[in-house]
């Protein structure tokens, strides 16, 4: 199923490019708005009013925070960036109910989060940076590179307006969508702070997965921040040689300093670390690889998140035969090795990172080379087709 929309539940607003000079409001936690706006003579109270309404209310307008007077949201919107996301395609998986969402930024970029619906809750995977540079082989969002990294307001209204289309709470949260977080780590930490906050949707730290290929100075540092959160370290190969052929960041930082990263990780903060392996037939699943995978995850408190590969067109790469990733998970927990394998969801919705804001350009070029939505431009009104 695969819907077009421009407006969902009233009209959602779409800033201009003068916008983005001003201060951008929803990425101010609560002492900076309180500062900013008694710096404007306002009191205390008001920013916690607007706090309320940014991100506990989930408001898409200044309009909408009817306990605040009309000249001073006026003055408010003048002054103020307010991100708020629109929404140009969803496409729902008929296998599974999990939902895929094309948002687009007021600079006219895209981004993409997914929604995803467990026994344990709500999860939402979203994006980080429009595009991404880290290069990964078989990874859609970075054929085309790096546009730009998300600010706190944008990663946090991936969430806001996917909770305000589906009714549903969010309960989990991954930042595994397009982009490198730890690229874009200033932002991260904010966003994080905000979206755990208890004055927020005050989601738990524990509840938040940070994916990363692997900046090791990043890593580090988000070890000293002592947060709660999951940290998920994409290994994807079990030798430097084989990474770097999948990873361009391993000609940068060896396994070994990466095992180093995630012992100090788990010191410093005492939780799990995750890897993220993608199975790749004929490239990583092979026994050899299984007993390379035990003997780098036994020493240290991790789980193997085990991915079989979901293939994109613009790369060669194909999954692992499904009786050789048993096998592989069956050879680790004999080893005692703490392992899952991936269900997979949204196959049939370009499920991948970067796939359905490849196919909205694509399509766009195609229908109308001179309207196409293209990075960096203004995006074109969509019409609805439900």
């Amino acid at each position: 199923m695969d819907f077009t929309m421009q407006n969902l539940d009233g009209q959602i607003q779409n800033k201009n490019v003068q916008d983005r000079d001003k201060l951008d409001i929803k990425s101010l936690n609560l002492q900076e708005l309180t500062e900013e706006l008694a710096a404007q003579g306002e009191k205390a109270f008001r920013a916690k009013q607007m706090y309320e309404w940014m991100h506990g209310k989930l408001a898409r307008s200044f309009d909408e925070m009817t306990n605040l007077s009309k000249p001073f949201r006026e003055q408010c919107a003048e002054r103020y960036q307010y991100t708020a996301l629109r929404m140009l395609r969803m496409q729902e998986s008929k296998l599974d109910g999990t939902r895929k969402f094309l948002f687009g930024l007021s600079d006219g970029n895209l981004v993409e989060s997914v929604w995803m619906r467990y026994k344990h809750g709500n999860s939402v995977c979203i994006s980080s940076q429009v595009g991404c540079r880290m290069g990964c082989r078989f990874c859609a969002s970075t054929i085309d590179g790096l546009e730009r990294s998300l600010a706190p307001s944008e990663m946090l209204d991936q969430i806001y307006a996917i909770t305000r289309i589906t009714g549903e709470r969010v309960s989990n949260v991954v930042v595994m969508g397009i982009g490198e977080p730890m690229d874009n780590y200033e932002n991260l930490i904010k966003f994080i702070r905000l979206l755990t906050d208890e004055n927020g949707l005050h989601i738990s730290q524990r509840n938040v997965t940070v994916s990363t290929c692997g900046i090791v100075p990043r890593m580090r540092q988000l070890a000293e921040e002592k947060l709660q959160i999951t940290l998920a370290l994409s290994l994807h190969a079990t030798t430097d040689e084989k990474r770097k052929r999948l990873m361009p960041i391993a000609n940068r930082y060896s396994i070994r300093e990466l095992m180093e990263t995630c012992r100090y990780y788990f010191d410093c903060t005492g939780r799990r670390i995750t890897f993220e392996y993608s199975l790749v037939g004929g490239v990583n699943d092979t026994d050899e690889d299984a007993r390379e995978l035990i003997a780098l995850a036994e020493p240290l408190c991790c789980h193997v998140n085990l991915i079989p590969v979901n293939p994109i067109k613009e790369r060669d790469f194909v999954q692992s035969e499904a009786a050789r990733i048993q096998a592989f998970k069956n050879k680790l927990e004999r080893n005692k090795i703490n392992v899952t394998i991936r269900r997979e969801m949204g196959r049939d919705i370009d499920g991948a990172c970067g796939q359905l804001r490849r196919k909205n350009l694509a399509e766009a070029s195609l229908e109308d080379p001179a309207q196409a939505v293209t990075e960096g431009s203004a995006a074109p009104p969509v019409q609805e087709d439900v």
